[in-house]
């Protein structure tokens, strides 16, 4: 067949080579069937195919095959592959194949293939029948490599733990903490680094479970520190396995509400009441912890503690006044005409939990007074006297604009004017 047939196949395979996208491989396979279904670019395979086999295909000849309309040439095309290893990925697809003879070809020659396979080759083949496991016939080559991973050698598993696929870095993740391949520390420490959260809840638990009752620094160290609430909520529940509950305390007033309430179990489980603490710290003046007002709501009484949130939202500290706010909230015991004025507060942070909390009252006030300003607000704020025209202070401008506009309506919606909250 003249060489110019197969130039865009040549281009796609090459770009699908050098990816580590599993879909690359799906949409090849698409692709290149559709322009042979519809007769665009690419003469009908069997015309050419005989003949290419009989000197031995070239990839994208053999890929053209592999991905044809024609069961019979898909059939044929198979056993090419072990002299095009590359075009495995498309042996993965054909597992799945609607022919019934193509998928059992397939299957065989892909179970032929895969001892041996090197781990990043494998990771490769793992991510394509991840990918098209749910497919109606691809459980067969999604199971033949589960199982080809699971026997993987500790060093190729290692490997696939850094696969740049999700899925095979959960499958390899998985299968590692199962055969105990890694040590608590190292499953701690990747639960308190990774970016995905399957694998944070997944090493979290496999850390714990493997550390037994004798949970170690070396284990709760790094899940304590991380900056993901999901893994420290999983260190502090270990607090109480290591004897060490007491410990909980300064997370009641983490930022992450699954921590805080981990921390109040932990607490409780050593006999210590976490309301009183909550209290105490929030009457610590200018040493209140950003969130212990919102761990107060979660926890204490609205008869009892309402008022001290209320008195915090003049706090100096706007993370604290948010958090007032959003306890208030918690607790149901929002008073909208007593906390409209926060709307012009300085800090986004309590203007959007104050806008939060106020919703319900929403009708109670100017269309528009719970809404981000106008479009014109910006240059409202931009032309007025003393006002910073650096393109860097625009945030702050147009927070500025949104406080007046606000105070605007709360004021006429009392009919006098109301002093801003104490910052």
């Amino acid at each position: 067949m003249p060489t110019t047939a197969l130039d865009d196949v040549t281009d796609r395979l090459s770009q699908v080579l050098r990816s580590s996208d599993a879909d690359a491989w799906v949409d090849l396979d698409r692709r290149i069937r559709a322009d042979l279904r519809w007769g665009r670019r690419i003469p009908a395979v069997h015309t050419w195919f005989p003949a290419a086999a009989d000197r031995g295909p070239t990839a994208p000849e053999l890929a053209v095959a592999l991905c044809g309309p024609d069961g019979r040439t898909r059939e044929a095309a198979l056993p090419h592959v072990r002299h095009s290893p590359e075009l495995l990925p498309l042996v993965v697809i054909r597992c799945a194949d609607w022919a019934g003879p193509v998928r059992v070809r397939a299957r065989a020659v892909l179970r032929a293939e895969l001892p041996g396979l090197p781990p990043e080759a494998l990771g490769r083949l793992a991510a394509v029948a991840l990918r098209t496991g749910d497919r109606l016939r691809g459980d067969d080559a999604r199971e033949l490599l589960t199982a080809r991973v699971r026997q993987a050698s500790a060093a190729d598993t290692d490997v696939l733990l850094g696969n740049g696929d999700r899925a095979v870095r959960r499958l390899a993740h998985r299968i590692a903490a199962e055969r105990g391949l890694l040590p608590p520390a190292r499953l701690a420490a990747i639960a308190a680094a990774d970016h995905d959260v399957v694998v944070q809840d997944l090493c979290a638990s496999a850390a714990l479970a493997a550390a037994g009752d004798h949970v170690d620094e070396t284990v709760l160290g790094p899940l304590l520190a991380s900056r993901l609430g999901r893994v420290r909520a999983a260190g502090v529940t270990a607090l109480c396995r290591a004897g060490r509950a007491g410990e909980a305390e300064p997370f009641l007033y983490d930022r992450s509400a699954l921590v805080r309430a981990c921390a109040r179990w932990a607490l409780r489980q050593a006999g210590t009441d976490p309301v009183p603490l909550y209290r105490a710290a929030c009457a610590a003046g200018d040493a209140v912890p950003s969130d212990a007002p919102l761990g107060l709501a979660e926890c204490g009484d609205r008869a009892t503690d309402a008022e001290t949130l209320w008195d915090l939202t003049g706090h100096p500290r706007p993370r604290v006044r948010a958090g007032a706010v959003a306890g208030l909230r918690v607790l149901d015991a929002v008073r909208f005409q007593r906390l409209a004025p926060l709307l012009a507060d300085d800090s986004p942070r309590v203007v959007r939990e104050a806008a939060r909390a106020l919703t319900p009252w929403a009708d109670h006030f100017p269309t528009g007074a719970l809404l981000p300003p106008p479009k014109g607000a910006y240059e409202e704020a931009a032309q007025e006297p003393g006002t910073d025209p650096r393109p860097e202070a625009a945030p702050d401008r147009e927070h500025r604009a949104r406080g007046r506009l606000t105070l605007r309506g709360i004021r006429s919606l009392f009919g006098h004017d109301r002093h801003r909250a104490d910052r």
